[in-house]
């Protein structure tokens, strides 16, 4: 006897990379990093209702592979992410990336996607929706140091949610900086390519630090941090590598996602346990301050936490209603008789 066909219960939504670069071109890319930025906004405002734990990281002298798991009681997440730096070299991606939104009642996933390009979404949106509420008001020129994968997510981001027009580009590799540069031409930016990083920061009030080597490196010394100015320094994020001097952080206030995490992942890592940070939940929900004066330097220590991803999971299977751009997979065993899985394997054997 033919085994049966699969129930609606055997099947998840999976959205491949030609699915979300359809489904971002249908929606629009400014449009989505400003969704996506309300979406992690609102998750840091119920913060506590999440569990909370640090990626689970294997690293090797390569690379690292991590798993970010998360739970709001309702809804469970992961993702799956890689960071390796020089396979750039051999013509590969530094970061791929997947993800899976399940439900928690019955442990069923709903929702399986591609978080390359994702990541990439939501990375830019966190740093934007994070300068919305610390960097200086009227914000129009950020140097963005470090022009590789992410440098164009961040410039669009910040543009959609903050408002920045100039975009004053370094990169140690100066055909990162022309690759960058010939992406953003035609988008409505000011673009400034520059031949070091003092030139860079010259009159910006925003400093992106997005490098890729995996080490401890001096990209932004404490002599061209100015009064005044927003740090996003979202390169650093796992242990042994780092952008800034420690100097910046002595002067800076320093605001984090998850200091059990940031402590080990970020550029806080150079400090003592006991420095003092914020975490930007609490500026967010307005139980710490943010920005408090023109004078203040503020640094976003941003390394990317499992919340964020949550969002961006989220957000993602709220618009698939609207956008059906996704396939069904059959990937949930399910057997008439939820007792009898052996007899659905009997069933489908060849004849």
């Amino acid at each position: 006897m033919p085994a049966p066909l699969p129930s609606e219960l055997a099947y998840i939504r999976f959205v491949s990379v030609e699915n979300m670069m359809k489904l971002v071109h249908s929606i629009g890319i400014e449009t989505m990093l400003k969704d996506l930025a309300r979406y992690i906004e609102d998750d840091f405002r119920r913060w506590e209702d999440f569990d909370k734990t640090p990626r689970v990281a294997s690293h090797s002298a390569e690379g690292v592979i991590e798993l970010m798991p998360t739970s709001d009681g309702e809804d469970y997440g992961f993702k799956y992410v890689n960071g390796h730096p020089s396979n750039t070299k051999v013509g590969l991606q530094t970061v791929t990336a997947f993800g899976l939104l399940a439900r928690v009642d019955t442990g069923y996933p709903e929702l399986l996607c591609e978080m390359t390009l994702l990541t990439a979404l939501r990375t830019a949106a966190t740093s934007a929706m994070v300068a919305r509420h610390l960097a200086p008001k009227q914000a129009r020129t950020m140097a963005l140091i470090g022009n590789g994968a992410q440098s164009e997510f961040q410039a669009l981001a910040m543009r959609a949610i903050v408002g920045i027009d100039t975009l004053r580009m370094y990169d140690i590799d100066p055909a990162a900086t022309r690759k960058a540069v010939g992406n953003l031409e035609g988008q409505g930016f000011t673009l400034v390519p520059c031949d070091t990083p003092e030139e860079a920061v010259e009159g910006a009030q925003i400093i992106t630090t997005c490098t890729a080597d995996k080490q401890y490196a001096t990209i932004l010394t404490d002599n061209l941090v100015g009064d005044g100015q927003h740090i996003n320094a979202i390169g650093g994020d796992c242990p042994g590598k780092t952008e800034l001097h420690r100097d910046i952080l002595n002067r800076a206030d320093v605001f984090v996602e998850y200091p059990p995490q940031t402590r080990v992942e970020g550029e806080i890592q150079q400090m003592p346990e006991d420095f003092e940070v914020t975490e930007m939940w609490q500026v967010i929900s307005g139980t710490a301050p943010g920005r408090v004066n023109d004078r203040q330097i503020t640094l976003f220590d941003g390394v990317g936490f499992a919340i964020e991803d949550f969002s961006a999971l989220r957000y993602l299977r709220d618009k698939l209603s609207e956008h059906p751009f996704y396939q069904e997979l059959d990937i949930i065993a399910d057997p008439d008789d939820p007792r009898d899985l052996f007899g659905m394997l009997q069933r489908a054997a060849p004849d």
